[in-house]
């Protein structure tokens, strides 16, 4: 199967579909998921230094290229920032990290992963606080390391207008991505259309709502809000029948309809398998309409980042609290 693409400000192309690994650290359970996904046509991966899972995408693509079944510039791969290598002497320490754990000589696209800086911890017991965040500062380094050749394409993640208009007013190069949470409940319209009004991809993290959600954070000492199903909503499942496809084809094709990529997180090889056969079907003008009007905004914001247990007080707390 051949993905479709959006087009990247750069002249870079990013497929419409990638795995995403947010919470997957197992490494049986990963390498699976992430054979899976290649085996099926995944060309674009996403990942994160937060997610300390690096290291075994890397191992997996170093086998695919090494075996000669794919080539480096046949997939697209994103990693993050981490909140504490947000300050403008740390980037490139931080992406040079990355890069040695992808085991790879450039990313396809690199993300600040959250607009909020912390302090850098020497042992993992110590406490975090957030530090002040200079974003246009931050985003001059990053703008060094396409110049540099270790990132092809550079974005931002969980930014709102505000910050987004800022960095897009006072770039050299322009973020050729926006990555955030984004599904049918929470459909942030009109930060979606500044965005791709300025010529910026979309991409959904979350893009049905991250049902395991709430299994995580309780791991962590915390309580999750509650939130609908996504996937067990009426409206969702009946265009889903008619179509004879999943309520998660559903909520993927939806957005894909509205030019955001979409990175469905998944371990199970059937639902990656699954996940990524949304180019057989449509969904009419109607079905859109329905869908539309089942955002309900913040209050179904699952990925809120109080899991990182800091001050959401600072100024450039990206969510309304």
């Amino acid at each position: 199967m051949v993905v479709p693409t959006f087009d990247l400000l750069g002249g870079y192309k990013i497929p419409v579909v990638g795995l995403g690994t947010w919470q997957c650290n197992n490494e049986k359970e990963l390498e699976d998921a992430l054979n899976a996904a290649l085996e099926n046509g995944y060309r674009h991966i996403d990942t994160a230094y937060l997610y300390e899972n690096e290291h075994i995408i890397g191992r997996v693509l170093k086998e695919w290229f090494t075996s000669g079944k794919l080539k480096r510039e046949d997939v697209f791969i994103t990693t993050k920032l981490p909140m504490e290598g947000i300050h403008p002497d740390r980037v490139e320490p931080f992406l040079k990290k990355s890069l040695e754990n992808l085991q790879l000589d450039y990313l396809d696209l690199y993300l600040i992963h959250f607009p909020v800086g912390i302090t850098q911890r020497k042992n993992p017991s110590d406490s975090l606080h957030t530090i002040p965040t200079d974003h246009i500062a931050i985003w001059k380094k990053f703008e060094q390391q396409v110049d540099a050749g270790r990132a092809r394409s550079i974005g931002i993640s969980n930014f709102n207008i505000k910050q987004v208009d800022r960095i897009v007013k006072n770039a050299r190069i322009k973020p050729a991505s926006l990555q955030i949470e984004n599904h049918i409940f929470l459909q942030q319209a009109e930060l979606v259309k500044f965005a791709q009004d300025q010529g910026i991809v979309v991409v959904a993290y979350s893009p049905l709502g991250s049902p395991a959600y709430g299994n995580y954070v309780a791991t962590l000492g915390i309580t999750a809000k509650p939130t609908p199903s996504i996937l067990n909503h009426p409206k969702v499942n009946e265009i889903a029948k008619k179509h004879g496809k999943t309520a998660a084809h559903v909520a993927l094709r939806f957005q894909i309809q509205r030019k955001i990529a979409v990175i469905p997180k998944s371990v199970t090889a059937n639902r990656v398998q699954a996940n990524i056969n949304l180019f057989d079907f449509t969904l009419d003008d109607q079905d859109m309409k329905a869908l539309r009007q089942l955002d309900i905004g913040e209050a179904c914001r699952v990925c809120d980042f109080k899991f990182v247990k800091v001050s959401s007080d600072h100024p450039e707390w990206p969510f309304p609290q």
